[in-house]
């Protein structure tokens, strides 16, 4: 409320109109940033010699001021020019704007911001310059977004809860430079999702190639960081991972995702059939069992299986893996049978590098990733629909497993 009255008062003192520049360069708002920030500069130096400014004393003081120095700093309203008090004996260390601070709290968040959003250092520069008038170098752009770095090592190597009742695993492809020459580089991220139905994100990893020895240093990492039960792992049919997987949790269910599934078998199919292959696939992942889900594969086979023989021959050879959901109810199944827990993620990464054309390093892709996943969980708030009902559905199944 103090704040409130405090900015009612200060605006019913100006002299406001239509033509008043509030905004842009020189503008109101900018100028009442400076004021203010100089106003706290001299409230720091009053306190860090106990007295006011113009204060008399009756006798001679150890330390006094020393005039200002004029610092420029980086603000969300533009680039300010603060006059910073100085003091005779040169202890006075300002907390507002420290020694070698160019930029204000707030700054950096906003060029995060920018960067989070799939803007380029070039780009950031530009909007800054165009809105702000605040000539930002793209290494000092660099700078900051480099800063998240440490923050991202900190996160990947956080320690996780114990149980988690569904991980999805799934990737993206980027290009990134690597050696003189740009890459198609995998993203693989785990997303878990926790005894409180929210999702999180458990870690991301970049390789050129998968298989049964990376997804071992991906499950390893996981257990090393407090993992001790995964009780499904939702994935696109990675390929080594169900071995990896059941070398470190024997007891975790592998479940493909039934979309991708979908998906690859119309990869098989002419234009014309797809619609139709797709409405008789349906009848195996909806059956009431795994005996249904069979029947409704051989049926299926009967009228395509001369036509494309590989789809009927995909489902088949990855069937132990396909049918683990059919033994959960209806509303444990939809959230099983599909990763698209994970796809929306991957989604929004896919629009942000979409325009970037290539990473100039892993570090690059790392901070985009991450400053993705931090604006995710954001909205990441609610458990996941029903979710109380599928976690008694999964404490039968896996009785003993799910902590009290």
């Amino acid at each position: 409320m103090k704040q409130t009255e405090a900015i009612d008062n200060l605006i019913s003192d100006l002299k406001l109109d239509s033509g008043t520049n509030l905004f842009g360069s020189e503008g109101l708002v900018q100028q009442i940033t400076k004021r203010l920030a100089e106003k706290m500069l001299e409230a720091e130096m009053e306190h860090h010699l106990g007295y006011s400014k113009g204060e008399r004393a009756e006798a001679p003081r150890d330390n006094t001021r020393n005039g200002t120095t004029l610092k420029r700093v980086h603000s969300d309203n533009g680039t300010l020019e603060l006059e910073v008090p100085r003091d005779r004996e040169g202890t006075f260390s300002p907390q507002l704007v420290k020694k070698r601070q160019t930029r204000l709290s707030g700054f950096d968040d906003k060029v995060l911001s920018m960067y989070a959003r799939g803007m380029s250092t070039r780009e950031i520069q530009g909007h800054l310059e165009e809105l702000y008038k605040t000539n930002v170098s793209p290494e000092l752009i660099s700078k900051v977004t480099d800063a998240v770095l440490e923050e991202v090592q900190t996160w990947r190597k956080r320690p996780l809860a114990p149980v988690w009742p569904i991980v999805y695993l799934d990737a993206i492809v980027l290009r990134v430079r690597d050696g003189g020459a740009v890459r198609r580089k995998s993203a693989y991220l785990a997303i878990g999702v926790g005894l409180d139905g929210k999702k999180e994100v458990l870690g991301m990893w970049l390789e050129e190639t998968e298989g049964a020895k990376f997804w071992l240093k991906v499950i390893t990492e996981l257990k090393n960081r407090g993992v001790d039960d995964i009780l499904i792992a939702c994935v696109d049919g990675l390929k080594g991972f169900p071995e990896a997987l059941e070398s470190v949790f024997p007891m975790t269910t592998v479940q493909t995702c039934i979309v991708h599934m979908i998906r690859n078998s119309t990869r098989y199919t002419s234009w014309k059939d797809r619609r139709q292959v797709a409405k008789d696939l349906k009848p195996v992942y909806t059956a009431v069992d795994r005996e249904a889900a069979w029947a409704a594969l051989t049926a299926f086979d009967e009228t395509w299986g001369r036509q494309y023989p590989m789809i009927t021959q995909s489902w088949t050879a990855n069937w132990e893996r396909v049918v683990p959901f059919l033994e959960f109810p209806e509303g444990l199944r939809r959230i099983l049978y599909t990763t698209n827990a994970i796809e929306s993620f991957n989604a929004r990464v896919r629009k942000l590098v979409n325009g970037k054309g290539h990473f100039p390093h892993d570090d690059a892709a790392f901070k985009m990733i991450y400053l993705a996943v931090l604006a995710a969980e954001k909205k990441w708030t609610m458990p996941l629909k029903d979710w109380p009902q599928a976690l008694n559905q999964l404490a039968l199944h896996f009785e003993g497993r799910l902590p009290l």
